[in-house]
């Protein structure tokens, strides 16, 4: 189908184009729910099928002929055609769909990636998709017609299936295709007698016969299918686990990696009085949840406790599937890296007032330092108000009740105590102050923050949003202090110790800051190239949410062990991060692994931010804001360890950061902050 948008330019859509249009679910923000097999089937089909209408390849009953092998040009179809190309023996079409189905994922990522650059589609974080707003004219209706390319390919098909027009070739594979995943029925009213339309249909095309009888045969590959001979779940002795030198040294990373190492990519600890705790750590597993966890794993079971503290139910943590994704777009502006750049200068503003309080000689403890700095920040971005005097409160009730509601390191009544109950009354303080900062008069003529899009978002649709949620949701700011923070003390930690990478990072800052603040298109990769590549390694080595906690919905079978619909799942995405196999001689700090062709930081082996679905939200805003605030820190300040050589001592729950006995010492102010 060709499509043409309103400055003229022209594209076709081939055959796996169009099928990844159909079984988009915009809900979701992914496709619709398909048995992998037949998923991969229908995709692969799609391809063989493009081969077939571009005349390199022929079917009859018995085979598949090529008759063409000169390249298409077409980065999905070229790979499929020299592989068919390369075997000697004549084999049909159901042999091919079963051989390639495992190279399916490979073809749906270049066929995502190719709508998004054609902007038919749109890529969210989390790996979630949605049609572009970009309107398109087809031949298909008069040249006044618009709309998505969806809706085009759509219309076309219900055409096809609801009158009795002879299709084209296209249209019956398309219609084959579909059928195949069982989604006709999702999309479409059906009467019987459109059903026997779908069935005739079906029958009029080769290849879609042999899809079909590919999927019914259903020769599943590794991964596909759950397994009938699962192996047994090996089980880390708790003797080996205490006595492991990384539990001892804080890094729950490199302990996973090294329980990885001895037992396997799954193995299990089991807790005296408690349920056994199943990890998932290594390349494999982080590749399996990152693809595929959206359709075996949930999140809410693990914090229904939490949300209650807070009196909240469906929190964006908690939430999977296409209520997840729609709270994630709404909420997205209030988070993006955009937003942060075109207001840099209030970000400078606020990051000076509150460093003009330090003095020549402070010593601080690293963590404290990073987290109120990074608070006179976001506080007021986030939410247009100051929290500092309420910080410390809503920080140690936020960790009491991770600790007690979510690890359970900690009986609950701790949580209740007269001191945490006089924390929790911070959180209406801070929300009073959001909602009288956030009236019709107050915020006229101020730009939209986190605060606004969650009003916007409650008053639209309270049911979705409700006011119970607001309590927790004014909190993030704060949330989002203490993690930012945490990030940027170890990364501080991390320049003060090496000074030759500590001179390199100043010399971007003051190349930056002499001649004027930037502005927030400044930031490239070329002008913090080194920044850049430092607080990559530092998120490497010291991620700070190492793992996620999920619950297993549906039964599967991640490198042929079984994982029981109900268990509670550990997935140590970090633990590559310390493999030497995905980050040689993962012990070492090395900012050159960002470069090509070592490029080690692509792929789901470097997950500072966590995987999937549920990947930070704020993860590119992050990034940002502590490579501006690391940058300002060299370019005004000089800071030492205290004592000197301070060995990192590392707090491990309820999150990673660094332990209050390692401090900085503001030892020389380098230039006038100029308030």
């Amino acid at each position: 189908m060709a499509l043409a948008t309103k400055a003229g330019v022209t594209q076709s859509l081939s055959l796996p184009d169009e099928l990844v249009l159909m079984l988009l679910n915009e809900e979701s923000g992914y496709f619709r729910q398909i048995p992998g097999w037949n998923l991969n089937c229908a995709v692969v089909g799609a391809v063989l099928a493009e081969l077939s209408l571009d005349s390199r390849i022929d079917t009859d009953m018995e085979s598949l002929i090529l008759l063409d092998q000169t390249e298409t040009g077409d980065p999905v179809l070229d790979p499929i055609l020299k592989e068919i190309a390369s075997e000697p023996v004549q084999r049909n079409a159901q042999y091919w769909i079963e051989r390639l189905a495992p190279r399916a994922e490979s073809i749906i990522d270049l066929t995502l990636d190719r709508l998004v650059d054609l902007q038919i589609l749109q890529h969210h974080e989390g790996d979630f998709w949605s049609l572009a707003n970009t309107a398109w004219q087809t031949d298909l209706f008069s040249s006044s017609r618009e709309g998505t390319a969806a809706e085009f390919v759509r219309t076309r098909i219900s055409r096809v299936i609801f009158s009795n027009e002879i299709p084209s070739p296209r249209d019956i594979i398309l219609v084959c295709l579909i059928n195949t995943c069982d989604l006709f029925r999702f999309m479409f009213q059906l009467e019987d007698e459109s059903e026997e339309r779908i069935q005739l249909i079906c029958k009029m095309d080769l290849i879609g016969r042999s899809i079909a009888e590919a999927v019914s045969v259903n020769i599943a590959g590794p991964g596909l299918r759950r397994s009938a001979l699962a192996k047994s779940i090996p089980t880390v002795p708790l003797r080996r686990l205490l006595l492991n030198p990384h539990a001892r040294g804080g890094s729950i990373p490199a302990l996973f990696a090294d329980l990885a190492e001895k037992h396997g990519p799954v193995f299990e600890i089991r807790p005296p009085f408690k349920k056994p705790m199943i990890f998932l750590a290594g390349p494999e597993t982080n590749h399996w949840a990152h693809r595929h966890g959206r359709m075996y794993l949930r999140s809410r079971d693990y914090l229904h406790d939490f949300e209650k503290i807070y009196g909240a139910s469906g929190l964006l943590p908690a939430l999977d599937g296409a209520d997840h994704f729609r709270l994630r777009k709404s909420l997205q502006p209030g988070y993006s890296r955009a937003r942060l750049e075109g207001q840099v200068d209030q970000l400078y503003r606020l990051a000076r007032t509150h460093m003009a309080d330090w003095a020549v000689g402070d010593s601080v403890p690293m963590v404290t330092l990073c987290r109120r700095l990074m608070n006179a920040q976001i506080s007021p971005f986030l939410a247009s108000v100051d929290s500092q005097d309420l910080f410390d409160d809503l920080v140690k009730f936020k960790e009491r009740a991770l600790k007690t509601m979510l690890l359970g390191v900690m009986p609950k009544f701790m949580l209740h105590t007269p001191s945490m109950r006089r924390r929790a009354k911070k959180i209406d303080v801070l929300m009073e102050r959001v909602q009288r900062n956030h009236t019709p008069a107050q915020r006229a003529g101020c730009p939209r923050d986190l605060a606004d899009e969650l009003l916007s978002l409650h008053a639209s649709d309270p049911q979705f949003l409700p006011e119970s949620n607001l309590r927790f949701n004014f909190t993030a700011p704060v949330i989002a202090s203490m993690y930012g923070g945490d990030t940027l003390s170890f990364v501080v930690y991390a320049m003060v110790s090496q000074p030759a990478l500590y001179e390199r990072i100043r010399s971007e800052a003051d190349a930056l800051f002499d001649g004027g603040d930037p502005d927030g298109k400044d930031f490239t990769p070329s002008a913090i190239d080194v920044t850049r590549r430092f607080i990559m390694e530092c998120l490497r080595l010291y991620p700070i949410i190492p793992m996620s906690v999920r619950n297993v919905m549906n039964t599967c079978v991640v490198e042929d062990y079984e994982l029981p619909e109900g268990a509670q799942i550990y997935v140590a995405q970090t633990a590559t991060h310390y493999m030497s196999d995905a980050f040689p001689e993962p012990l070492s700090f090395d900012i050159d692994r960002y470069l090509p062709p070592r490029d080690e930081h692509v792929g789901p082996n470097y997950a500072p931010f966590g995987l999937g679905t549920h990947k930070c939200l704020g993860a590119r805003w992050v990034e940002l804001q502590v490579a501006i605030n690391l940058l300002m820190l060299a370019h005004y300040f000089t800071l030492e360890l205290s004592p000197p050589n301070a060995k990192l001592r590392v707090n491990m729950f309820p999150s990673m950061s660094i332990k209050k006995k390692v401090k900085c010492v503001i030892a020389e102010q380098r230039r006038e902050l100029n308030v």
